[in-house]
């Protein structure tokens, strides 16, 4: 698996960006991601140091449409802590 496999897209929530300020960032990964690919991924495309990994799966929602029902996607969520000597990523610099 690609290194840009592993992360699909930065999650921008009102509860990530409360995280920016202490080097938390939060990320929508593959669902078959572990925390050591997800870690490695990070540290390689945004050039930080990784102290640890949160990941939390998510079912999808169940949506309707008239009579028929389905599902949303599932989903994998991964919250990054960047170790204290970490720059942090320029990509949320302007966010916060």
């Amino acid at each position: 698996m690609n290194k840009y496999d592993v992360i699909i897209s930065p999650v921008l929530t009102e509860k990530s960006y409360d995280g920016i300020a202490n080097k938390k960032y939060t990320f929508k990964v593959a669902t078959c991601a572990t925390k050591t690919q997800i870690k490695v991924a990070v540290e390689d495309i945004f050039g930080v140091k990784v102290e640890k990994v949160n990941t939390a799966n998510y079912d999808g929602k169940i949506k309707r449409m008239g009579r028929n029902e389905g599902r949303t996607a599932a989903y994998k969520k991964a919250i990054v802590q960047l170790k204290e000597d970490s720059k942090p990523i320029e990509f949320f610099d302007s966010l916060a």
